[in-house]
């Protein structure tokens, strides 16, 4: 295994960006996300683009790349969301269809 971080792996921000970019436009689309009312409300509050910098920003972190990201933590950025087990396991379906949809080696999808 290479010592590249997993950051690195993916394209350092321009891959993680492009990424997200798909990824949060998947998101704001899909029917079963939608279905909670509070998600909906924020997807229609016309916040994309400031959206998938915080992703990526968050992304970037989580990622091993450098420390950017300016936004609160998960627990208190979803709390007002009423975040189910389907609406979780909605998420995950998409950032992993998206990984795959953009080709991401099955180990960095992990």
């Amino acid at each position: 295994m290479s010592d590249e971080s997993l950051y690195q792996r993916l394209g350092g921000v321009y891959g993680i960006a492009g990424a997200v970019d798909v990824l949060v436009d998947r998101l704001y689309t899909n029917a079963s996300a939608n279905m909670n009312p509070a998600v909906d409300h924020f997807h229609q509050q016309g916040w994309q683009a400031g959206f998938k910098f915080l992703v990526t920003a968050w992304s970037v972190e989580e990622t091993g790349g450098p420390k950017c990201y300016p936004g609160r933590d998960m627990s208190e950025s979803h709390a007002d969301l009423n975040v189910s087990q389907h609406d979780f396991d909605v998420v995950a379906m998409e950032i992993a269809a998206t990984l795959s949809y953009l080709g991401v080696p099955v180990q960095e999808q992990g």
